[in-house]
């Protein structure tokens, strides 16, 4: 009587799993030697799989159930073990809990800067991360390729393969979109749904895993190009550069210091223009005036004087500075960017009426 208690001790009559971890991708039941009775019942719950393995190879599947295990519904189990007509002994056999619920919220995210060519900045870095759910669809090949023969294999221990992988097909997808780097941000959503039919082929096969769902959350360009991008958008909203002189010196006029310094730029500038405009009104055709008579050959002609008076038609780098009120080094780099036209007269540089008005009122 003792013997045959100690046997039905050493033999498995019910196996199932269940799963408090929630991260737990595959779960090798633990045998501890015992062999599995001859009509022992198998429990597997709903999003769960187990799969049986028999001298190394994959035998019987088996779906959400309750699975008495017999020849008749394990047949592949039968025919690696020689079953032919039947067995009454037991048997061993490895038996493996395949997790197959949806496992979500698992973070993406580039290591490095995806390389990329864009038509508004030309080859650009960019930087993207989000999230992804994921799986299980093929369980022999997620247990031969990922799990292999581990008692517990958890997420953390593929979540960097895994990474990678969706990394490598993402930075392929997006090379292949042609997608300008100031629109990605409106197809977040589009790249997404993209994705899945170019992922989901390489990571079945590969893994035996399906995304059902891919999400990009953010896609972001090098500081040096955000900071243009702000340059270029502050431009615009400045607009007309004469009320946003005033504006500044408005928002300055009470402030002391480093507050009323920061605004003495503009507002020279500002004083300069409207020196330069009064003296451009100054410098409309007159009346016709008597012209005097010329000195005597031994008068001294009059010195010019560096502020340019009514009726000269050509002015110096350095009389400009001083009607506008800024440097002369200001001048001479509007003069070398285009915006102030000018004529070399030897190795000095003349600017006519015509030109410093139009730069004036352009």
């Amino acid at each position: 009587m003792n013997i045959m208690n100690f046997v039905r001790k050493q033999l498995i009559e019910i196996i199932e799993w269940t799963d408090d971890s929630r991260d737990t991708l595959a779960y090798r039941w633990p045998d501890e030697d015992k062999e599995i009775k001859n009509g022992a019942q198998l429990i597997v719950r709903e999003s769960q799989a187990v799969q049986f393995v028999a001298a190394g190879q994959f035998a019987d599947l088996f779906g959400p159930g309750k699975h008495t295990l017999t020849t008749e519904n394990i047949p592949v189990l039968s025919t690696i073990l020689g079953w032919k007509y039947g067995f009454q002994s037991p048997f061993k056999c490895d038996v493996y809990y395949v997790n197959t619920r949806l496992f979500t919220g698992n973070r993406w995210g580039t290591a490095n800067p995806v390389m990329m060519r864009d038509q508004d900045f030309g080859v650009v870095r960019l930087r993207a991360f989000g999230t992804y759910d994921f799986r299980v669809v093929d369980v022999a090949r997620f247990l031969k390729e990922v799990a292999g023969t581990d008692q517990n294999f958890r997420l953390d221990e593929f979540a960097d393969t895994m990474r990678s992988r969706i990394v490598s097909i993402f930075t392929e997808a997006l090379a292949r979109a042609h997608v300008p780097a100031l629109d990605i941000a409106q197809r977040y959503g589009e790249l997404g749904e993209a994705l899945l039919p170019i992922i989901n082929p390489a990571m079945i096969e590969k893994y035996g895993l399906e995304i059902s769902s891919f999400i990009v959350e953010n896609v972001s360009l090098p500081p040096e190009v955000e900071k243009a991008i702000d340059a270029r958008a502050s431009m615009g909203v400045i607009g007309n550069l004469n009320e946003y002189v005033k504006y500044q010196m408005g928002a300055t006029m009470g402030q002391g210091g480093e507050g009323a310094a920061a605004a003495a730029v503009p507002t020279q500038m500002a004083v300069g223009f409207g020196l330069a405009q009064e003296m451009m009104k100054g410098m409309q055709p007159q009346t016709p005036q008597a012209v005097p008579p010329p000195l005597p050959l031994t008068a001294t002609a009059p010195v010019a004087t560096s502020a340019p008076a009514a009726g000269i038609d050509v002015l110096t780098p350095e009389q400009v500075a001083q009607t506008l009120g800024v440097a002369v080094e200001d001048v001479m780099a509007a003069i070398e960017s285009g915006e102030l036209k000018a004529r070399k007269l030897g190795s000095a540089w003349r600017i006519s009426r015509s030109a410093l008005e139009a730069f004036l009122n352009g």
